[in-house]
Order: C-alpha cells, then structure tokens, then sequence
C-alpha cells in the first residue's frame, strides 16, 4: 500500500490535533503512545496513517539527539509519501528547550534532505502566518503571537518573536521554506506546494496540524460527520496541569456546573507525593461525584520557579497525576478520562498501560482536543475514552461537555 504520511508529535496534545484533522477528513489514523511492538501494530498494518506522540516539546536539544533519530527511523521505515514532526500551532520554543530547530537538524540527518518545509498557519484552529509572521486567538481577538497574552508570557518558553523564522534562525542553521496560511485559498495552495514536492524534499516536513490541513484541502478531501454518538457519563475524572488563563476558565465553570475542585500541591506531587489527593478523589468517586484534580488556576499560581529546584520536577509533577488517573480508572472502571496540559498530558498519559488511539468523536466548536479511544492490553484501559486538552484550547464549558456527552 501507498501510505500518505507517518507523524510524530512533539506532545500528546498536539498529536491528537493531527490525527482529528486527518480522520475527519476520512484518513485511517492511528496515535502510538510509543513505538509499538509487532502485536501492537499489526491491528493498523493498513491505515494510512501513523503518529508516533512523543514529549520533545518539553524536552533539551542534547535529549532530542539521544531519542528522535530512533523514532524518525521507525516511521521512515513505514514508507510514507510524507513524514511530519508535528510542532505545537503557537511555535514556543527556544534554543534550549524543545527546540523545533535541533528536531529539524535530526530530521534532516536522518531523511537525507538538505531543505525542510515548514507550515505553522492553520485557519482552523484559529491560526495564521501572514507575511512570515505568526498570529493566534485569544477570548475572540488575534494576537500576533510576541503580543499574545498567554504565549508572550509562557511559563516555560516565551514567545518574544513573531517571525517565524528569525524565531528559527535561533536554534537551526537550516535551510527552511515556510509557506504563509491565512486562508482557505493559501491553505490549498499551501497542500498542493507540497504535494508537488520533488523527491529531494520529500518525505520530511514540518508544521503543526495546519500541514495535514493544507494537504486535505489539496486533496479535496471532504469532512466526515458520521461519528457515533458520544453518550453522558455518570462520573468524569478530569486531572490538569495548565496553568493557562483557558483552563482556568474551564475549571471554574465546571466547579459551578457539577465538579468538585481538588486543589493538588504542585511540589508535592513533583516530590511523589500523592496518595492523600488518591484518597481524597477515590472517596469523590465512590459518592458518585466527579473529581476535578488541578495543579494551578490561571498564570498566577504557576509555581514553576519553584519546581525547578526539583529535578525533572515537571516531568514527575505530570507522572504523578498520572498515576492519580491510573489507579482511579482502574478502581472505579471510569469509561472517560480528561487530561489538561500538553506537557501534563504527554507524561501523565504515559504512565497508564495505553498502547494507542484512534480518534471516537471531534469536538467541531473546539477543535485540536479530540475524544480519543484508548487501546491496551489490560482490560482496565482498553476502550477508555480519553480527551487530551492543550491549554489553550477549549471552550468554557469543555469539561462539562464531554461529562454530558452534549455533541
């Protein structure tokens, strides 16, 4: 079979975008949480499809050259027409923390290609490159994206240009080739560039989910809507680690619309330390309530100064919560899950015994945080529904939504 694209995700947020844009556009998609074993592949042998979801986004340059080139190998290996590292729509990067440049270098190296191209616009997802510029909703207004409320003062990696590749000159030598996507017209013409690639250029590309748009659109592929209906769920556990101004939003109209609020120490859970908040949220669920588990309330409670005098403080912060949803799933055979965060969500998914997704329904309002179905070889994750939610994605009303089923 002629595959048309293998992709990996720089977190799991943004590899769930990918594969929403791809299925609702009738491409057979499926998500790997890691490289998959023969057993666990051979289900999606023939799907047109594969995404790889990694962590790089909230990784170092020096962990990207000891990891990606084992990934970019596997996916080379499945012989697609494309190939796509898969970068956050809002950019942030920097030279020394997922840095999309060094990606580009081991891309590059691995696939043989002396030029990369890059798409970051995506209409869509609220979205745009105009003029090489980068721009992003917020409440309603676009930002360009050094002016962005939340992304110019990202906790871990700050947006203080709107060039996007004065941005990248920062962190690759590289030759790059961006093209601008503001609108429908320059998103079909920016899948049909690609599609035209010569065979030196190809398959190695790089972009948000704006390239799997730009190539349907190209491809004139049209939009499904024939996705089982999404029915309520009695209780919904919902772990976050956002500290975006979005999520804080959410949180809030949850508490006011059937949620009780767990209020989680972010240092002790960096530090391990979670069995009192298991215990607190198992006792919620066994009252037949919902448990709304969160590490921050908007920007102002970010504590990340202080995680950082705890090593790989972060990172465990995320296993932690994790291990939260791992023990309560499997407790209280819970048939939904949320995870909010990209970060949060690319390391705390890791810690349940999931192999893989495919996409269950995409939430049309709020594109990007797909319903996901889970696929494991324990009967206590296998079938899960799992959303994924970046922080800035998502309407007020996003967690109660995906507790009632209202699609």
């Amino acid at each position: 079979m002629t595959r048309l694209i293998t992709y990996y995700g720089d977190d799991f947020t943004g590899s769930t975008d990918v594969m929403e844009a791809l299925t609702c556009h009738g491409v057979s998609t499926v998500l790997f949480t890691h490289s998959p074993s023969a057993q666990e592949f051979a289900p999606f042998a023939q799907f047109e499809a594969i995404g790889l979801a990694g962590t790089s986004r909230s990784q170092t340059p020096a962990w990207m050259e000891e990891n990606l080139p084992a990934s970019f190998t596997w996916l080379k290996s499945l012989d697609a027409k494309f190939c796509h590292y898969k970068v956050c729509s809002t950019f942030d990067s920097s030279p020394h923390m997922g840095s999309i440049g060094r990606a580009i270098d081991v891309g590059l190296r691995i696939f043989d290609q002396e030029q990369v191209e890059l798409i970051v616009g995506a209409p869509q997802i609220k979205r745009f490159t105009f003029a090489g510029h980068l721009f992003a909703a917020y409440q309603g207004r676009i930002f360009r994206i050094d002016r962005h409320p939340v992304m110019s003062v990202h906790p871990v990696t700050p947006m203080d240009e709107s060039d996007v590749l004065i941005h990248l000159a920062k962190q690759t030598k590289a030759q790059v080739h961006l093209s601008d996507v503001f609108d429908a017209v320059s998103q079909e013409a920016a899948g049909e560039a690609l599609l035209a690639l010569p065979p030196a250029s190809l398959p190695f590309v790089v972009g948000s989910s704006g390239v799997e748009y730009a190539l349907m659109a190209a491809m004139r592929k049209q939009r499904r809507s024939d996705f089982a209906h999404v029915p309520k769920v009695d209780r919904l556990l919902v772990i976050s680690g956002s500290v975006s101004p979005t999520t804080e939003r959410q949180i809030a109209y949850a508490c006011t619309h059937g949620f009780t609020a767990l209020s989680a120490d972010p240092l002790d859970l960096a530090r391990g330390n979670y069995q009192a908040l298991l215990a607190e949220a198992a006792t919620l669920l066994g009252q037949g309530k919902s448990p709304l588990i969160y590490t921050a309330s908007g920007p102002a409670s970010d504590q990340g100064d202080a995680l950082k005098d705890i090593p790989a403080g972060r990172e465990q912060l995320s296993k932690s919560l994790g291990q939260i949803a791992k023990a309560l799933v499997a407790r209280f055979h819970l048939k939904r899950l949320v995870i909010a965060g990209g970060d949060t969500s690319s390391h705390a998914l890791g810690e349940l015994e999931i192999h893989a997704l495919t996409m269950r329904f995409p939430l049309v309002q709020t594109p990007g945080s797909p319903l996901c179905k889970a696929y494991s070889s324990h009967a206590n994750f296998d079938g899960l529904e799992v959303a994924l939610k970046g922080g800035q994605v998502g309407g007020d009303d996003y967690f109660v939504k995906l507790k009632e089923g209202l699609f």
